[in-house]
């Protein structure tokens, strides 16, 4: 693709000294095997090390990470929720500013189309956690009132703050840390400053770059790496239990661990070959796919569905949303249940920071051509509208099915079996047993979105690259289904085990990201004055 310069800036093409120096050490350092050799360690070591302590004692590992994240939760909490909301904040403040016209990459047109960049986003950030709980998360919340509401739970009156409740959860906030001023951050560093895409990038304005290039930068990216492989396990070992449930549940195939093999090796198979083929091919057109697949489902359920009911509950509850936003935003456990702070917001909001810095890689990777206020208004508000939508169609549908008497799921969410509420929801929908096989497909897909973007986002941390060799790309897709399928072999319970435990690497994974609250602006406003966005009213006027 030919680079186009920006009005009133240089083009990437105009600055050779410094991208093509840092692109030739890349390259120097991404044909290395599997890259750095200090993120490598830590981030293997800790999955074998896992692996070994479960094999020794499933019980004493089980309830450390419950341990530690029942403390996590219950002192940082309110931490966490605090980063998302300041985050939001301040990328809103940003889009309407002059400097927010300054371009990614300063690419005068965008690398991908319109409708395949919003599709890569949508599947990859949404992906696996918020097809899973979109249609068990509002029930839930439908049938225990949550404490920001003081509605009779199973009640008309309910659906509202349910689905309000679960907006708040995989909305605005969760969907604004992934990828917003981190991405600002890391686009200047990297298209205009030539470094690489990489966590410790983001504490270069505070550390600086001999710091952050030496072993502290590593553990930095391996704490990083760490926790988006703790995230992106669960869902893939979540969705071998779901997928084996439904297939025996609707055709009666076996539902044990062999079809779980399979399935792991199917989605395996599927995710490793987009990663390995790359952006602009597998990734792409996997996404895609998956939103078509998505918008058909999608319209299958408002047409044949309960239209005007998804309509009203969809209309009250995002007003809902609005009207108690910040009240639910900064509800803590001294207002609210420690237990149901601790397994709701704090769970989710940690697991997003958990995904923060490596999913803003990512955005940063895709987004080249795009503006800086592009890119936050696709991630941080179309991204969450969209996903209220999808929320309101699959779980508004099991609220109707649930008030109505066609469903029965009370004691199954209250035991937080979501697969079942998943499966049960969608054969109650239009097509029955298809619309639950097409479900089924979707929700593999999606989890696939997020193996095939995070293996690519691990191999360019490890490699200093944004464009690491296919055998990187392979590696991390495979070793993370095998400890899927080695966990699996123990138990769900130690899927579970290791998905609490990105809580507790939320911690310092936060403070990775804390700086673009204020480094973000600064880097959105160096862009411009680079590009000549905006004047810089700082310098002198000439002598008259």
């Amino acid at each position: 693709m030919t680079l186009s310069p920006v009005k009133g800036g240089r083009s990437a093409e105009a600055r050779p000294s410094r991208m093509s120096n840092t692109q030739t050490n890349d390259d120097i350092r991404a044909s290395r095997g599997l890259g750095d050799p200090l993120v490598f360690a830590l981030s293997v070591g800790f999955i074998l090390a896992f692996i070994a302590l479960s094999l020794y004692d499933l019980d004493m590992v089980a309830g450390g990470i419950a341990s530690g994240f029942a403390w996590t939760a219950k002192t940082l909490g309110t931490y966490f929720q605090l980063l998302l909301l300041l985050t939001f904040l301040v990328a809103m403040g940003l889009v309407f500013t002059p400097a927010a016209s300054a371009r990614v990459g300063n690419l005068e047109r965008p690398e991908l189309s319109t409708f395949k960049w919003l599709s890569i986003i949508m599947c990859t950030l949404l992906a696996g956690g918020g097809v899973f709980f979109a249609a068990g998360e509002p029930v839930y919340h439908f049938i225990v009132t949550p404490p920001a509401f003081d509605t009779e739970a199973g009640t008309t009156e309910a659906i509202a703050g349910a689905l309000a409740q679960s907006f708040m959860h995989w909305g605005f906030l969760g969907w604004a840390v992934l990828g917003s001023l981190t991405a600002v951050v890391l686009a200047r560093a990297h298209y205009d400053e030539g470094h690489p895409l990489q966590p410790r990038t983001l504490l270069m304005p505070v550390l600086g770059k001999r710091l952050v290039s030496g072993w502290l930068g590593s553990v930095i990216d391996a704490l990083c790496v760490i926790a988006v492989v703790a995230g992106t396990v669960g869902p893939i070992g979540f969705l071998a239990t779901q997928v084996s449930f439904g297939l025996h549940e609707l055709l009666g195939l076996p539902g044990g661990y062999g079809t779980q093999l399979v399935v792991l090796a199917v989605l395996g198979a599927i995710y490793v070959t987009s990663a390995v083929t790359g952006i602009h091919r597998g990734i792409q057109i996997l996404s895609c796919f998956n939103v078509f697949l998505a918008l058909a489902i999608a319209a299958v359920i408002f047409i044949f569905g309960p239209t005007l009911f998804l309509v009203d509950a969809y209309t009250q509850g995002f007003g809902e949303y609005l009207s108690s936003f910040f009240t639910m935003a900064t509800m803590t456990s001294q207002t609210a249940p420690a237990w149901w702070m601790q397994w709701w917001t704090v769970f989710f909001f940690s697991w997003f920071i958990g995904y923060g810095p490596l999913m803003a890689i990512f955005v940063a990777r895709i987004s080249r051509g795009r503006t800086i206020r592009q890119m936050i208004l696709a991630v941080a508000v179309m991204a969450p509208i969209a996903t209220t939508i999808w929320f309101t169609l699959m779980g508004g549908s099991g609220i109707h099915y649930q008030l109505t008497g066609a469903v029965e799921l009370t004691e199954a969410l209250k035991d937080f079996q979501f697969d079942v509420a998943t499966l049960t929801v969608a054969q109650a929908l239009p097509g029955g047993t298809l619309m639950a096989l097409a479900v089924l497909v979707l929700t593999t897909i999606f989890v696939a979105t997020t193996g095939d973007s995070m293996s690519y986002a691990i191999s360019v941390v490890g490699s200093g690259h944004d464009e690491p060799s296919a055998l990187i790309r392979a590696f991390w897709g495979i070793i993370m289904a095998l400890m899927a399928a080695i966990l699996l072999r123990m138990g769900a319970g130690q899927i579970g085990a290791l998905q609490q435990f990105i809580v507790i690497t939320a911690i310092p994974v936060s403070l990775v990201l804390l700086p673009s609250l204020w480094t973000g602006p600064q880097a959105a406003r160096a862009m411009a004055l680079e590009q000549g966005v905006i004047g810089d009213n700082r310098r002198p006027h000439p002598a008259r």
